[in-house]
C-alpha cells in the first residue's frame, strides 16, 4: 500500500453532479455563486414574486436554497444566458421514495417551451440517474400555465391541497401532481 487513498469514482454519466443535462433547448446545471444576482433578479420580477416570493434579500434566500440543496438546485441556461432555476428533494424512506421539485422562469421567456424542456429534462435525470419511481410537483390550483406545462411532460393532478399555501391576501389551494416513470413523456 502506497499510503494513497483510492479516488472516488466520478459520479455516473449524465448527471448534474457530474455536468450539466441537456434537453432539447436548456442546459440544467448545479447553480453557483455568479448566477445569484440573475436568479434573484427573476424572482423579484411581479410575476414570478407573485408565485414564489420571499425574504427581503432575495440572493441571501438564494444562496442559502443552494447550500441546503447542493447539486439539487440547478440553473436553467438557453441561448447562453441563466432563465430560471429548477431544484429538486427526495424522499429517502424506502416506504415512500419519490422526489419532489419546483422551478422558476424568467418571465420574458414564458410561452417558449422553455419551462416544459426544463421540467422534462429534470425528470428524465431523476427517473433515469436517480431511479426514482414518482415524481411530484405542487403549483398553485390556480396556476394554469404552471399546470399544462407539467401535463405535457407527463404529470397528473392527484388533488387539491385545500388552503395549502399563504401570500399577503389570504390562504390558497395548491394542485398535487404526479408522474410514474413510465408516464414521462419524453
Amino acid at each position: 500500500m502506497t499510503g494513497t487513498a483510492e479516488p472516488e469514482p466520478p459520479p455516473p454519466p449524465g448527471t448534474a453532479e457530474s455536468g450539466p443535462l441537456k434537453g432539447r433547448w436548456v442546459t440544467v446545471r448545479p447553480a453557483v455563486e455568479a448566477d445569484v444576482p440573475r436568479l434573484a433578479e427573476i424572482r423579484a420580477t411581479p410575476e414570478v414574486y407573485a408565485r414564489w416570493r420571499g425574504d427581503d434579500d432575495l440572493a441571501a434566500e438564494i444562496r442559502g436554497s443552494m447550500a441546503e440543496l447542493g447539486a439539487a438546485y440547478l440553473a436553467i441556461e438557453w441561448d447562453g444566458r441563466v432563465i430560471g432555476a429548477i431544484q429538486w428533494a427526495a424522499e429517502e424512506d424506502p416506504e415512500y421514495s419519490h422526489a419532489s421539485m419546483d422551478v422558476f422562469l424568467d418571465p420574458t421567456v414564458h410561452g417558449r417551451g422553455l419551462g416544459e424542456d426544463a421540467v422534462r429534462t429534470l425528470c428524465a435525470h431523476l427517473v433515469d440517474d436517480h431511479g426514482f419511481h414518482r415524481l411530484v410537483i405542487d403549483p398553485a390550483a390556480d396556476n394554469a400555465a404552471a399546470i399544462r406545462c407539467y401535463t405535457k411532460v407527463g404529470f397528473r393532478p392527484v388533488g387539491i391541497m385545500r388552503q395549502y399555501e399563504r401570500d399577503p391576501h389570504g390562504w390558497h389551494d395548491g394542485l398535487l401532481m404526479d408522474l410514474l416513470a413510465a408516464e414521462l413523456v419524453r
